[in-house]
C-alpha cells in the first residue's frame, strides 16, 4: 500500500490551478522522478477540472487510483495511491486536508495562489503519516486486527479438520457420549461427506 502524490488544487472557471502538492516517488526510479511528478500533477489538476463541485470520485489510472474531492468552494484536493490502498481512508485524508488548508489559507489567495506562494507546510507530513493506513486511521487498525483474528480462527479449524479420521475414533470411543450421540455424528459425518465435492 503507497501513496505518491497530494495535491491541494483551486478549481477555476476555466481550468483548475496547483495550490500546494507533495510527493512520495522514492519508490521510482532517480532519473523518472521529475516526468513522474510532472505527470501526477497534470493528471491531479485534470480531475480536479472534470469533476463536478460537492463530490468525490475514483478514477483508476493504469495501475494507480486517484482519489479526488472537490468542495462546494471550489477547493480540491487529490490523493494518488495504488489499487491496494484503501479507499475510505484516502478520503478521509482529503477532507482532513481540506478542512485543515482552509482554516490555514484565507480564501482570497486561492485563485490566484501557487505552491511558491501558499504557506502551507503540513501536506508533506499528512502523506508521510498516511502511508501506512493501519496507523494513521483507526478503523483500519481495528479492522486489521479483525483480519488477524479471522485468519488465527482458520488456521486452528483447519488444523482441527486435518484430524478428522483421528475425531472419529475419539468419537466412537467416548465415555461421555452416548450411543445416539453416536449415531447423529456417523449419520452427520456421512451427509457432509457427500457434499464435500461441490
Amino acid at each position: 500500500m503507497k501513496l505518491y502524490s497530494l495535491s491541494i488544487i483551486y478549481k477555476g472557471s476555466t481550468k483548475s490551478n496547483l495550490l500546494k502538492a507533495a510527493y512520495d516517488l522514492s519508490s521510482f526510479s532517480f532519473f523518472q522522478r521529475s516526468s513522474i511528478q510532472e505527470f501526477m500533477t497534470f493528471t491531479s489538476a485534470l480531475i480536479v477540472e472534470r469533476t463536478s463541485l460537492g463530490s468525490r470520485a475514483s478514477v483508476k489510472e493504469q495501475e494507480y487510483l486517484c482519489h479526488v474531492y472537490v468542495r462546494n468552494d471550489n477547493l480540491g484536493a487529490v490523493v494518488i495511491a495504488d489499487t491496494e490502498y484503501p479507499q475510505r481512508v484516502c478520503f478521509t485524508l482529503l477532507e482532513k486536508v481540506l478542512e485543515e488548508f482552509s482554516r490555514t489559507v484565507d480564501s482570497i489567495d486561492w485563485p490566484s495562489g501557487n505552491p511558491g506562494t501558499i504557506t502551507y507546510a503540513a501536506l508533506d507530513s499528512h502523506l508521510s503519516k498516511y502511508q501506512n493506513p493501519r496507523e494513521a486511521d483507526a478503523m483500519s487498525k481495528v479492522q486489521a486486527e479483525l483480519d488477524e483474528t479471522k485468519i488465527i480462527l482458520h488456521n486452528t479449524m483447519e488444523s482441527l479438520l486435518e484430524r478428522g479420521e483421528k475425531l472419529d475414533d475419539l468419537v466412537s470411543k467416548s465415555e461421555h457420549l452416548g450411543n445416539q450421540s453416536k449415531a447423529f455424528y456417523k449419520t452427520a459425518r456421512k451427509q457432509n461427506s457427500c457434499c464435500e465435492i461441490m
